[in-house]
């Protein structure tokens, strides 16, 4: 039970109430002096200390210990007198074992300060706020050598004010640094006080990029495909946005539910008033609406864009729906009692209301909801051998609307087998390239001219297998700590937690 304590001799353990007192005192072997180093057991006097160690049986461990003060030696040394210091259980000055300490700092480096210490009382550690803190500050922060892959990605301290930059090992994910901004020169400063990087990871920046090429021109630039994915998908929906008189037709009308009409006339209502010069909240005013929803109104470019779609549960009545359908096309009069009894014969087991509701929304009628420029955007983006039946019968009635539709289905596919690294991507790359310029697709033509800007970096991302996938995990872990200090620290404890392993 007090393993920890062997370094000492033990003599009583005795029951405090709150907690265990261990009466102890330190070996008899010689100790050498801290200062000429020079071994003596000759003892000047004895003093006591009071320290913690680990809790047992959910109680605190008081250890009263009894040390020497021994004599040097040596006539000469500076020191005649010191008092001798146990390694790996205590350290000068300190009112708790190694053990209990190291423990301490392993709470406060996952929760900080304020949490820590909650934990700690519930684990019969009790600490302040501020010593967790102090214990955090002592865990030593590693100082690995500059490896030859690196990532660079920035994280906001503040979104849309302040951001700041981290470095880490592309290949490993470890921390290497934390910069207090995204500036060129700060990242030049550090890359100049760490040579011997050949291989910069990183985003679509040119801030990043510039920097690299001022301090590393012989360095390899990889632009990150995840990055590179992301924006085929924001210029794919619009571009699916921009066709969507022409895939719309493909919606069954579906009565009842559909807001379509009452989106568009509160849509222009609310812009007639902007261009009239009323301000948003006049707006709300005059509307009866709320203030956000006018706002969320007055950023939509056009009403079709708020279209709902609505998301059904499966019913009772769903594997019924053919002969409802096939029914109601031949007598439309037909009432609903004969239907529910009908379907009744059939082994239908639900009410007569939930067999009311089913019809009300129009699902006998159609073959699927409302398609919204969102959803045909996921099927077009989405892996082929990820989409079920039915949504692959809607992909390709969406991509055969018209001739854009169709050409941007292809590009698609043909941008996302790019993202495999592989030899020769850059030339099926200067391929795409010239096929979506010949495509009259705008929105597209816009990515190419991104893509021509930063040619190099681009290329090396589809061919080297380096990525910034570590770095944007490592951001994500950031997130976390940043939630947990929100309002309470500043950005030099922030980059020490960042930093320790």
């Amino acid at each position: 039970m007090f393993s920890g304590l062997s370094a000492l001799v033990v003599e009583d353990v005795a029951d405090g109430g709150e907690a265990v007192v261990v009466t102890a005192r330190t070996r008899q072997d010689a100790m050498p002096c801290p200062v000429c180093g020079t071994p003596t057991a000759k003892v000047h006097g004895y003093y006591g200390r009071t320290v913690v160690d680990v809790p047992v049986d959910g109680r605190p461990v008081l250890v009263r210990l009894r040390v020497r003060r021994l004599v040097c030696a040596v006539l000469g040394c500076s020191r005649q007198t010191f008092r001798e210091q146990i390694p790996g259980l205590l350290e000068r000055h300190q009112r708790r074992t190694v053990r209990l300490a190291g423990q301490i700092s392993q709470v406060a480096r996952e929760l900080c300060g304020r949490a820590a210490a909650r934990l700690a009382g519930l684990l019969a550690m009790p600490v302040s706020r501020s010593t967790a803190l102090r214990h955090l500050w002592r865990l030593p922060q590693p100082r690995p050598p500059v490896p030859r892959v690196i990532g660079v990605d920035d994280f906001a301290l503040r979104r849309r004010h302040r951001y700041a930059t981290i470095i880490t090992d592309a290949q490993t994910g470890r921390r290497l640094a934390v910069l207090p901004d995204r500036e060129a020169a700060t990242l030049e400063s550090w890359l100049r006080e760490h040579p011997g990087v050949e291989v910069v990871c990183r985003d679509g920046s040119a801030t990043y990029a510039e920097a690299v090429r001022r301090v590393l021109p012989d360095a390899v630039q990889v632009s990150d495909r995840w990055h590179l994915w992301r924006n085929l998908c924001d210029k794919v929906q619009l571009e699916i946005r921009a066709h969507a008189a022409c895939w719309a037709t493909i919606n069954l009308p579906r009565p009842g539910g559909v807001r379509e009409q009452t989106t568009r006339e509160r849509w222009n209502k609310i812009h007639n008033l902007l261009g009239q010069g009323v301000g948003l909240l006049d707006c709300a005013r005059r509307l009866g609406l709320a203030l956000n929803t006018i706002k969320r109104y007055a950023r939509m470019p056009e009403p079709t864009a708020l279209r709902i779609a609505p998301a059904y549960r499966p019913t009772l009545v769903d594997p019924y729906r053919d002969h409802l359908r096939a029914r109601r096309a031949a007598d439309p009069a037909i009432p609903v009692t004969h239907l529910l009894r009908e379907i009744r014969e059939l082994g239908y087991t639900g009410s007569a209301n939930l067999l009311v509701r089913y019809l009300n929304q129009g699902r006998a009628e159609g073959d699927r909801p409302v398609t919204t420029p969102r959803h045909a955007s996921r099927l077009l983006l989405t892996d082929p051998e990820n989409l079920r039946p039915k949504e692959t019968t809607l992909l390709e009635k969406i991509t055969a609307a018209c001739p854009e539709m169709t050409q941007l289905a292809a590009l698609v596919r043909d941008f996302a087998a790019l993202l495999k690294p592989a030899e020769g991507n850059d030339l099926k790359l200067t391929e795409w390239i010239t096929a979506a310029r010949a495509a009259a697709l705008p929105h597209l033509h816009s990515l190419t001219n991104g893509l021509e800007l930063d040619r190099p970096a681009v290329d090396a991302g589809l061919t080297l297998p380096y990525h910034n996938g570590r770095t944007e995990g490592v951001n994500t872990r950031t997130k976390r700590i940043m939630r947990q200090m929100h309002g309470r620290a500043g950005f030099d404890l922030l980059r020490h937690r960042i930093l320790l392993p």
